[in-house]
């Protein structure tokens, strides 16, 4: 369902809640409602109804964290008695990520239009393949199956670092809690983000349910690489908080080249990808990564060493401040030359061109869809044409020699017939014509009749 339709649903169903008392489905009574969540199968909704009369339909109204309104799920209208209303959501395709609530409503319509909404039931759906150690800390708590005490008291010292001193830049305070949960195996790692995930993804941090996940071996638990990806996913989950609003999100490039700046700073590996990019003339601009990135791997790579070096660039152009207020400008739900213009004093693709000529890098080739040439149109559609055949424009044909009016437009001149005026004698030639091929066909006409003996007939078309 669409963000329009999940809008309207909600909006169907505060308006059935702020309903008055004798608005609803008349005779209908809720018991307690259930909701049975099993990994990599699905959720079982239940709900016990009591119905005087038989119901128009039945409604499932499922809540997902940060989305705007209840997804609607119809069921078969039940009968009147006592029944237990039923649906499963089917979770086998890794479509629902593990440790997600799902908050779920029944409504009951009649048949005169009334309605009833039940008590609510909320669910959260784990992934029950292995028994999880946790440790809690301030605000970050690891979940780990593989590994000793000390392995997630690592993890967590770093998550909570990363938290602490991203939050402390951005000047955000974080207060809800952040599950962290550790994969030690490749296959359950990807089937847990599900069918979608890239192959060189080693860690995903989801902003709508606070949690991130990332695959970590025991065995690597202190290899130097591990103190880069927890901050990293991390400081994805600060920025979303920073940045929080219903309209618009700032370009991807922006929120990854943050992450990559404070996880490990404009390195020598993406400072050699990014010159190695301007010599080959392949350097993406700005405005190609404001959304999903390449797929390709080494575009892919090119794409988080641009983004990072961008964030590099502004910081030693602009100062840390400005960065800091750049970010925080999108709480406002700004649009991007909205935001970089109240911060940098220029928009965003002044900001994009003045980065690539830092690096000396050459304009991109504009690919894909142009604009088709104009064609030579009559002089009353769009002016008089010119010597090569193509239209002067939207300013109308010339004035006469001598004349000092304005000039006429297209719109001006429309309904005169032809560009040569009303006094033309193009006008009588053209009414004389029409009564002579009218005078011809006349003849024509009787001179048939007479040899038919009858009326025209329409000719026969074959079948």
């Amino acid at each position: 369902m669409g963000a329009l339709g999940r809008l309207a649903a909600a909006v169907a169903l505060v308006a059935s809640l702020a309903a008055p008392p004798g608005a609803t489905a008349a005779g209908s009574s809720f018991g307690t409602p259930t909701a049975t969540a099993t990994y990599g199968t699905g959720i079982d909704f239940r709900q016990p109804v009591t119905l005087a009369a038989p119901m128009l339909r039945a409604e499932l109204l499922l809540e997902f964290p940060k989305e705007p309104g209840p997804e609607v799920r119809v069921v078969a209208a039940p009968a009147g008695g006592s029944s237990t209303l039923r649906f499963t959501l089917d979770t086998s395709t890794g479509g629902l990520l593990p440790n997600t609530t799902v908050t779920a409503r029944w409504r009951l319509v009649a048949k005169d239009g009334s309605s009833s909404v039940g008590p609510s039931v909320t669910v959260r759906y784990d992934d029950t393949r292995f028994t999880w150690q946790t440790r809690q800390g301030r605000l970050v708590r690891v979940h780990w199956y593989q590994g000793t005490a000390a392995f997630g008291d690592r993890a967590l010292q770093i998550g909570e670092d990363a938290i602490a001193r991203t939050g402390r830049l951005l000047g955000v305070t974080e207060t809800q809690p952040i599950d962290f949960f550790i994969y030690a195996d490749q296959q359950a790692f990807y089937d847990a983000l599900g069918p979608g995930t890239r192959e060189n993804v080693g860690g995903e941090a989801i902003a709508g349910i606070r949690t991130l996940f990332a695959l970590i071996t025991p065995a690597d638990i202190n290899a130097s690489w591990v103190g880069i990806v927890i901050p990293h996913e991390l400081t994805h989950l600060v920025f979303d908080t920073a940045v929080s609003n219903p309209y618009h999100f700032p370009p991807r490039w922006l929120n990854e080249g943050l992450a990559v700046y404070l996880a490990q700073g404009y390195d020598g590996s993406d400072t050699t990808t990014v010159k190695s990019a301007v010599s080959a003339g392949t350097l993406m601009p700005l405005a190609s990564l404001t959304g999903q990135f390449p797929t390709t791997r080494d575009r892919f790579g090119l794409a988080y060493a641009e983004s990072v070096a961008a964030v590099d660039f502004l910081v030693r152009q602009k100062g840390e401040a400005a960065l800091v207020g750049l970010i925080r400008s999108y709480a406002n739900g700004v649009t991007d030359d909205e935001a970089f213009t109240a911060s940098l004093g220029l928009d965003a693709a002044a900001f994009d061109a003045a980065w690539r000529s830092s690096l000396g890098a050459r304009n991109p080739v504009a690919y894909g869809p142009v604009p088709a040439p104009s064609g030579p149109l009559p002089v009353d559609w769009a002016g008089s044409p010119s010597a090569s055949g193509s239209t002067s424009g939207a300013t109308g044909p010339p004035s006469p020699a001598g004349s000092t009016g304005p000039t006429p437009t297209a719109a001006a001149t429309q309904g005169q017939g032809t560009s040569q005026g009303a006094g033309s004698p193009a006008i009588p030639l053209l009414f004389a014509g029409l009564v002579f091929l009218a005078a011809v066909l006349l003849v024509r006409f009787r001179s048939r009749r007479r040899r038919d003996g009858g009326p025209m007939r329409p000719p026969r078309v074959a079948r």
